[in-house]
């Protein structure tokens, strides 16, 4: 799997973990429902201030998100 694959795989999955809804996410997250389908469907990677908004709001390294390391 590849690291934009990899990324928006666990994004996903986290997302599903929290029982949240992609509408939720990103209202949490200051984006759109849109931009968190393209995220999660790999249409789209993500800032690097979005991508450490991620991290805390799931409570995982960047370098998990990333794919650098396998856990969170």
């Amino acid at each position: 799997m590849q690291n934009l694959e990899l990324f928006s795989f666990r994004v996903k999955m986290l997302r599903r973990q929290r029982k949240l809804n992609q509408q939720q996410l990103g209202e949490a997250l200051g984006l759109t429902q849109t931009a968190v389908s393209n995220i999660e469907n790999g249409g789209r990677g993500t800032t690097i201030e979005k991508l450490i908004l991620l991290a805390k709001f799931f409570d995982v390294s960047t370098d998990y998100l990333l794919g650098l390391k396998d856990k969170p």
